[in-house]
């Protein structure tokens, strides 16, 4: 069984960390109160708290030696906030205890889960705390007193909750935000050089496959006579056109797109056959011949382009001697005329 992604942890591993000192934390805390707090005024709390204790530093230990990942995927920490609510609210029945620092207590679990956990989680436990919270007040005080024990602490506790799950959700929009910024070209939208030579490496060094893989390099033709006729806005539009063309034609779940510096553009297929990776560059070729770029003014200006087609293992094995032969091809392609595509190894095609 696994848990939706709403009920999961931001980070499992940040949180699984905290979970356990937490616990770790309560559990002492349970015996310090069996032995000189109010738990210690009846031998229910006193058993109850060292079950409970018990109970804590078992979990500890097993969210402590358990993959957090695996924890996460069976929604081991929102299971862990609401049984720390539970625990709460079950010390303070036995106990018989309403007042505010027995319902501070509460305050542990909605916190970790506020920190740790999506906001659909945080809800939850929110929710569970206020309603065991409220079952135990009415049971141990008058409505009144009940009433506006529950409405203080409600407000306390909610309050927490919201102001950390808006917390949360900026941090991980931003965190978002700066991972995009440092993976994708800001212009053409395509992933940049490192996410490239990670995705590359990646695919070298998987299982073998007898399909291997392919790596093609785009450069427009004559790029820097459009910027000195048309100036570089029309550059960056004519890189944008053909980082469109490329999408258009390969999809993303085959191929990662890459922009890897100036004109250059790049595309990795994986588990693709020389064959195939050839067949693939003259689809993007014939596309860009094909569709001329539209200039401010209504005008079109037609572009061309230079693709160097390289295989692993048919050219090279490494990651360096791939970009070699895939960088060799593409200046056949350019020296051969420009606007065609040339293989690694072969003559110009």
């Amino acid at each position: 069984m696994r848990a939706p992604e709403s009920f999961r942890a931001r980070d499992p591993h940040a949180a699984g960390r905290t979970a356990v000192l937490v616990l770790l934390v309560c559990a002492v805390t349970l015996v310090v109160f069996s032995l000189f707090g109010p738990n210690a005024a009846s031998t229910a709390g006193r058993v109850s708290s060292w079950a409970s204790s018990a109970l804590l530093g078992l979990l500890a230990i097993v969210y402590r030696t358990t993959p957090a990942e695996r924890l996460d995927r069976r929604g081991g920490y929102v299971l862990i906030a609401v049984l720390g609510v539970v625990l709460c609210c079950g010390m303070n029945w036995i106990t018989r205890d309403p007042s505010a620092g027995a319902q501070a207590f509460l305050a542990f679990p909605v916190l970790w889960a506020g920190v740790n956990l999506h906001r659909h989680a945080v809800a939850l436990v929110t929710t569970v705390a206020l309603g065991l919270d409220g079952v135990v007040l009415f049971h141990l005080e008058s409505a009144g007193a009940a009433i506006s024990d529950l409405s203080f602490f409600g407000a306390v506790i909610v309050a927490m909750a919201a102001m950390l799950v808006r917390a949360g959700d900026r941090q991980e929009r931003l965190v978002a935000m700066l991972h995009r910024q440092a993976t994708v070209d800001s212009l053409t939208g395509l992933v940049n050089r490192r996410v490239l030579d990670e995705a590359l490496a990646g695919a070298l060094h998987a299982s073998a496959h007898p399909e291997g893989t392919a790596l093609v390099l785009l450069d427009v033709d004559s790029f820097k006579t459009i910027n000195d006729t048309y100036g570089h806005p029309v550059g960056d539009h004519a890189l944008v056109h053909v980082a469109g063309l490329l999408r258009s034609v390969v999809r993303s779940g085959d191929a990662v797109l890459s922009r890897m510096g100036g004109d250059e553009l790049a595309v990795l297929l994986p588990r693709c056959p020389a064959d195939v990776a050839e067949r693939r560059a003259t689809e993007l070729l014939d596309a860009v011949l094909a569709t001329p770029l539209v200039l401010p003014d209504g005008g079109l200006l037609a572009i061309s382009a230079s693709l160097g087609v390289a295989h692993a293992p048919s050219h090279a094995r490494g990651l360096e001697e791939l970009y070699a032969a895939a960088d060799g091809a593409l200046y056949d392609a350019k020296r051969g005329g420009r606007g065609r595509v040339a293989v690694a190894g072969s003559r110009v095609a």
